[in-house]
């Protein structure tokens, strides 16, 4: 991961827009104990990613104000932000059942299988001062994603567990969603100034070299209808919340509403 100012990066960047990199090996066995175990493995993780994240919401702030105002990221805060999003990355990799390796409790970690790959390039400031309104069609694509694939999840749990692996169409559709994930998050926090993009994979061409089981991220069509699935599994869960609330708020008003009863003589 590139923490630093790359000027070769940068006028790459201007020739072509370059999109943050998640490097995950292809699918392979899993030991069923940990499959079993996964998350209750990963609370000790959790925790740390949840004290990171308040740190990382800080940190962006800060960013924000020297980003508007330089046109880019301050070195430490990129080299501390792309840090805490790798290690997001890994234990959320591994919580999706993307690798049997547990992440490691450091910053640095070189040799596990989950990698990511940043690009400190100069920042549009009109973009850094909207990146809230920006940010917001795909935050809504990101949130519907990730709902509909929880919603399954126990499914490719259980699938996991049995097979000691996950199928390659599963993988590859978990895969998309948690690159997606990464793409986002580096856009909000003001990683990189491309917009979170292929959802859906990317385009094999001849020239690509295959660098690891999601670089070039491919899809075929099972793992399509999957991603598709994930987003009306969304979709349909945030609307019937939304239908729960409003009759459950419509019930409320009817019962501040509703005239007291006279008791009868």
């Amino acid at each position: 991961m590139a923490t630093g100012w790359d000027p070769g990066a940068a006028r790459g960047a201007e020739v072509g827009e370059w999109l943050p990199v998640l490097d995950i090996p292809a699918a392979a066995r899993q030991r069923r104990w940990t499959v079993l175990l996964r998350w209750l493995l990963l609370l000790p993780q959790f925790v740390v990613v949840c004290l990171l994240s308040i740190a990382a919401f800080f940190v962006t702030i800060a960013g924000w104000f020297a980003a508007l105002f330089t046109g880019r990221l301050p070195a430490p805060i990129f080299s501390f932000l792309g840090s805490v999003l790798a290690y997001r990355t890994r234990v959320g990799a591994s919580s999706m059942l993307l690798v049997d390796r547990y992440p490691p409790f450091s910053f640095s970690a070189p040799d596990h299988p989950v990698q990511i790959e940043l690009r400190a390039t100069p920042l549009n400031r009109l973009a850094v001062f909207f990146r809230l309104i920006l940010m917001i069609p795909a935050a809504i694509i990101n949130n519907l994603v990730q709902a509909g694939w929880f919603a399954v999840s126990w499914v490719f749990w259980l699938i996991a567990l049995v097979l000691g692996r996950l199928p390659a169409p599963v993988f590859a559709a978990t895969a998309a969603v948690a690159r997606y994930q990464m793409r986002f998050t580096a856009y909000v926090t003001m990683l990189t100034p491309a917009y979170p993009k292929r959802l859906f994979g990317d385009e094999r061409t001849p020239q690509d070299a295959v660098r690891s089981g999601t670089r070039p991220l491919l899809l075929d069509t099972t793992a399509t209808v999957l991603v598709v699935l994930f987003l009306l599994l969304g979709l349909a869960g945030h609307v019937v919340s939304s239908t729960v609330d409003y009759d459950d708020h419509d019930q409320e008003t009817d019962d501040v509403t509703a005239p007291a009863s006279v008791p009868a003589r």
